[in-house]
């Protein structure tokens, strides 16, 4: 175990232990959507695209992770629109 670490004159206090959580949620297309609105604008600049293909990566692949977590976004916020859909008639059924 290494704690995490922390940026010299940074903001941000040293801990013993972080914690990061992501779970089977349809609210999770809304990170998507802006992870994906980062993306586009750092590719757009090509920022750190040279290290990525020094390392051997194909810049195809850039565009296949997009189009990817695209169809993530898309396929979550179809759940979460038929979900809500469906809570909306059960509600009005009762």
């Amino acid at each position: 175990y290494q704690p995490p670490t922390v940026v010299p004159d940074g903001d941000l206090a040293r801990v013993k232990r972080a914690v990061c959580m992501i779970s089977n949620n349809t609210a999770i297309s809304e990170v998507f959507s802006r992870i994906n609105t980062k993306f586009d604008l750092m590719y757009s600049k090509r920022a750190f695209v040279h290290w990525y293909v020094g390392e051997g990566m194909e810049e195809g692949e850039f565009n296949e992770a997009r189009e990817d977590l695209a169809a993530l976004e898309k396929d979550y916020e179809e759940v979460g629109t038929e979900t809500m859909e469906s809570h909306k008639n059960d509600i009005l059924e009762q």
